[in-house]
């Protein structure tokens, strides 16, 4: 009965609009009144899903994502995508995707690169002729590459919660990060033939040239983080220190996109940011707490594996469950709640964990572009000035394409497993 209570007030808080931090912590508190225990738990289990010092790098990798977009970085991204493939069939569309898997090794969150990327591109796309769905279900569906290609704040959760080493799976992220684009400028580029949409002109090898030195410090910024935690220069947390020092200085000094009189507005926003997803952790950790204590997880591994030992199957439902729970609630607390009992099962089963972790972040990507809850969806249909709706039915082609490749991710672990083991011995 309690149990039901808790979903209850959890599905009503999100129905109504609440944010998902505050429908995780009032279903917690619910509960916690109607078992009759002190609510002075809510507090103790919400400082402690917080006090890790791996999550102490979120506010730095948030704040070297804004650091760098204030910087001027996302139009030198937007600048050599173009010069790249912009005379391509489709060109804008390919750009967005290319710069969407550039900008992937800044930002480490879906939400950032959409709003970043999409501020840009899709006016742009909308002056060239492309349709407003079109334009903002490609941006939407390419900042799923995000927090696959390193860096990841999802990965960094999943560390916290597992103890699974952040290095490797910045590593195992980077092949199905690329295939992801891959899929999704194959995508634009067979709509945009069938539709007629325009092509550019081709820029010439100098611009190539001159547009690369522009975005050259954003890929040079993914090679310092990667190679600082993988090669053990550095924690996660530390990187993120490197990463945010590293982005005030290319923006203030080289690209010249903002001031000293500009940080305290870019800190600011860094630390509401920042300080909204570690609370949300917070609160998470309660409501995993409780789902703990009525022996949820156990429950959901006893019966999958009633079902079967299979883990070809086992990736199967596992794969369905988180689709469907990515199509209403957000990546943070799905991770918290869902991550620990499903690694048990996993590993039961003979699943690598390290395999078994980017296809659960893979997943939940993808739930941040499908209905009803899909953040991103949201964030691109109101920089389009376009209906949900509208957004919902334009990105239908992206979201099969994008299954695809979670199915081969899922089903050849080669495809995540192949560079950690090169590095990793």
């Amino acid at each position: 009965m309690l149990v039901t209570l808790l979903f209850a007030t959890f599905a009503l808080c999100t129905v109504l609009g609440a944010p998902v931090g505050i429908a995780l912590g009032l279903a917690g508190a619910v509960y916690l009144i109607g078992a009759d225990i002190d609510l002075s738990v809510v507090a103790q289990f919400t400082y402690a899903g917080m006090d890790s010092f791996v999550l102490l790098c979120i506010p730095g990798f948030v704040l070297a994502g804004n650091l760098m977009n204030g910087g001027g970085i996302t139009d030198q991204i937007v600048r050599f995508g173009n010069s790249l493939v912009g005379h391509i069939r489709g060109g804008l569309g390919l750009a967005n995707v290319t710069g969407s898997m550039i900008f992937a090794g800044i930002s480490g969150t879906a939400v950032a690169e959409t709003a970043s990327i999409g501020s840009v591109m899709i006016p742009a796309m909308r002056r060239s002729g492309y349709d407003a769905p079109f334009a903002a279900a490609v941006t939407a569906a390419a900042s799923t590459v995000g927090p696959i290609i390193p860096p990841s704040v999802p990965m960094i959760i999943v560390g916290t919660l597992s103890g699974l080493s952040v290095g490797k799976m910045f590593l195992a992220g980077a092949i199905p990060g690329l295939l992801l684009g891959l899929g999704m400028m194959i995508t634009v580029y067979i709509l945009s033939r069938r539709r007629g949409y325009p092509k550019g002109q081709w820029a010439g090898f100098g611009e190539i040239l001159r547009s690369s030195r522009g975005a050259f410090w954003a890929l040079l910024m993914t090679a310092v983080i990667l190679y600082g935690i993988v090669g053990g220069l550095f924690t996660p947390t530390e990187a993120s220190v490197v990463a945010a020092l590293y982005a005030f200085v290319v923006g203030l000094f080289i690209y010249k996109g903002f001031t000293l009189r500009d940080i305290p507005g870019i800190l600011l926003e860094s630390a509401i940011g920042s300080g909204a997803l570690i609370l949300l952790v917070g609160f998470a950790n309660v409501f995993g707490w409780i789902l703990t204590s009525e022996q949820i997880p156990q429950r959901i591994a006893e019966a999958m594996l009633s079902v079967t030992d299979n883990k070809y199957l086992i990736l199967l439902m596992v794969n369905v469950l988180l689709l469907i729970v990515g199509t209403f609630m957000e990546t943070i607390a799905a991770l918290i709640i869902l991550f620990p009992p499903l690694l048990a099962v996993a590993t039961a089963v003979g699943i690598d964990p390290i395999h078994f972790a980017i296809v659960v972040v893979l997943n939940l990507m993808i739930g941040l572009t499908t209905p009803p809850v899909g953040v991103c969806l949201f964030v691109a249909a109101n920089i389009a000035k376009v209906s949900l709706g509208a957004v919902s039915r334009a990105i239908i082609p992206f979201l099969i394409c994008n299954i695809i490749v979670l199915m081969l991710v899922s089903f050849i672990p080669g495809i995540s497993l192949w560079l950690p083991s090169l590095y990793f011995k």
